[in-house]
């Protein structure tokens, strides 16, 4: 019984130390939880340090940003100021629009799109004008005797007004001059005090005053003689004055009635009646993309040896990296061909064809209004009524060339004669026209012929391969039929 009990004794203690082990669990639970719970508050207190620090962050992002775009919107406006030329209205606080009037290239790509698109949208200067004269002003001419080493040419050129003045001027100024002579040596000699002296002889007989001089010099010089001043042959110095003038008069009456007639004469105004279609067009002919312009001839008086030419106006830049502002590139309206050589009798259409060496080649019509560029086309000819030289100019930038557009016609038969009515000469009116370029519309044909070559090629390759192969397939047989036949008669002989 006692081995009984004994047995039993840690059975009995067995469920004390249970739970001592359950209360060791429970206070290691317990204390789990509260570390649980202080790195849970910890957390927390992180969490709650890490938002309010992000929320300062972002109220300082907030300020800066607000500060930046404040700032960005002050340089914006002085930017704008500046390429504006509004100078009253620039702000005082930004130091820019002050002290930096010309922008850098940097600064002049990081503008707002809307200061970009508003330059963009700028008008295209014009090289020559419409009604033909040239948009170009020199300035810092140092080297201004030249212009009086062709005194004749500079007076022509003149306005009317100013050449009307100098004309005035000129004639005025010698009669004055040679009048003061005159009653100089009238003075000289004492014909002032012999007046009334019968017994005296003067130089110029009824001269008695600087009038009566200037009168006698007119007189003089324009040769018209009314005898009533005469000079005397007792004055050998009124003689030689008398010579002086009348060769000088002589040559100023050249120069001047010269310029006068050449300036009269000029076939400027001639110009006035040659007259340009107001868009060029651009629209298939014969198969082919052409650039199209039209002239014509008011007077009935025709123009003899007219021609034309054509040039484009564009800034280019080399592969070296040289810019050349306003290149000038021939385009060729018939040169070759003679076509540029006109009989203006009617109104013509000059055509240019766009090929590989014309300068357009590459440019479609998605591309044409994006190009900066210039037509210049220049008609010459001699006047029929005069046989002097005239020239008419006209031009057509980007917004007047019309992409798929023909010509109206103007000339019709009447009975007995043609009519050309010219309140259809400006006219156009739209065409299908590819909108490729003259380029992509070559490739497109080459493309769409190679087909075709391959298949003939490819067919004639089949016939002569055949042909081998029957030839072939003949010469074998001929070979066995001989080697038949040889065998048969060694048989017959064997």
């Amino acid at each position: 019984m006692r081995s009984s009990n004994c047995v039993f004794k840690p059975a009995c203690g067995q469920g004390s130390y249970i739970s001592k082990v359950v209360g060791h669990r429970k206070q290691r639970e317990g204390v789990t939880s509260l570390n649980r719970n202080k790195e849970e508050t910890g957390q927390e207190g992180r969490i709650y340090y890490h938002s309010s620090s992000i929320s300062a962050l972002t109220e300082r992002k907030q300020k800066t940003h607000k500060e930046e775009s404040a700032a960005m919107a002050r340089l914006t406006e002085s930017m704008t100021n500046v390429l504006e030329g509004d100078s009253m209205d620039q702000d005082v606080e930004s130091p820019v629009a002050i002290h930096q009037p010309k922008l850098p290239k940097q600064a002049r790509d990081d503008l707002p799109r809307h200061i970009s698109r508003d330059r963009t949208k700028r008008k295209i200067q014009r090289y020559v004008r419409k009604d033909g004269k040239c948009n170009v002003h020199h300035g810092n001419v140092r080297e201004t005797y030249r212009y009086l080493t062709d005194i004749f040419t500079t007076l022509v050129d003149l306005k009317w007004r100013f050449n009307l003045l100098i004309f005035v001027m000129v004639y005025t100024v010698t009669w004055l001059f040679f009048g003061m002579i005159w009653w100089l040596i009238a003075y000289i000699r004492g014909d002032m005090d012999h007046i009334e002296d019968p017994s005296w002889t003067p130089c110029v007989t009824n001269l008695n005053g600087f009038v009566s001089a200037f009168l006698f010099s007119i007189e003089t010089e324009t040769t018209i003689g009314y005898g009533y001043r005469v000079i005397t042959d007792k004055c050998p110095e009124g003689i030689i004055l008398l010579l002086i003038q009348s060769v000088l008069g002589s040559i100023v009456n050249a120069f001047m009635v010269g310029c006068m007639f050449v300036k009269i004469s000029q076939p400027k105004k001639r110009a006035e009646t040659l007259v340009f279609s107001t868009h060029a067009v651009i629209s298939m002919r014969d198969g082919k993309l052409c650039l199209m312009f039209r002239v014509g001839d008011l007077r009935n008086s025709h123009i003899v040896e007219a021609s034309i030419r054509a040039k484009l106006i564009k800034s280019k830049q080399t592969s070296e990296g040289e810019f050349i502002p306003l290149n000038q590139t021939d385009i060729n309206v018939g040169y070759y061909t003679g076509d540029d050589r006109l009989f203006l009798v009617s109104p013509l259409i000059i055509s240019h064809e766009i090929n590989q060496q014309s300068p357009f080649w590459e440019i479609s019509k998605a591309q044409l209004p994006k190009e900066e560029l210039e037509i210049v086309v220049i008609l010459e000819g001699m006047v029929e009524a005069t046989g002097m030289t005239c020239q008419a100019r006209s031009s057509y930038i980007t917004s007047e060339i019309l992409w798929g557009y023909r010509f109206t016609p103007v000339l019709t038969l009447e009975d007995g004669f043609y009519e050309v009515d010219y309140n259809s000469f400006h006219e156009t009116y739209e065409t299908s026209t590819p909108s490729l370029s003259a380029k992509e519309l070559a490739e497109l044909a080459s493309r769409a012929e190679l087909p075709l070559s391959w298949s003939v090629s490819s067919k004639l390759n089949q016939h002569a391969e055949l042909e081998t192969e029957e030839e072939e397939k003949n010469l074998e047989e001929q070979t066995e039929r001989n080697g038949d036949v040889a065998n048969l008669e060694n048989e017959s002989k064997v």
